[in-house]
């Protein structure tokens, strides 16, 4: 994952991701991945549209638009 992640910030892709909240809630989310920190994502998020961190470890499945790889 953390490979899909460095592309992101690379090629300045969005990635599309399902995310399982600290209270159990999914959500799915778009996000500009900005920086990679230990299990964390630091990214800006077009839904909420301001920078959110991560925890890559609640990331269930993400990918490129398009191109979705599980990791669950």
């Amino acid at each position: 994952m953390k490979g899909l992640f460095e592309r992101s910030i690379n090629q300045k892709l969005p990635i599309e991701f399902i995310y399982l909240s600290e209270k159990g809630a999914l959500t799915q989310r778009t996000i500009a991945v900005r920086e990679i920190r230990g299990s964390y994502v630091k990214a800006y998020c077009f839904s909420k549209q301001q920078v959110r961190i991560f925890k890559i470890e609640n990331i269930l499945s993400a990918g490129v638009k398009g191109k979705r790889v599980n990791f669950a």
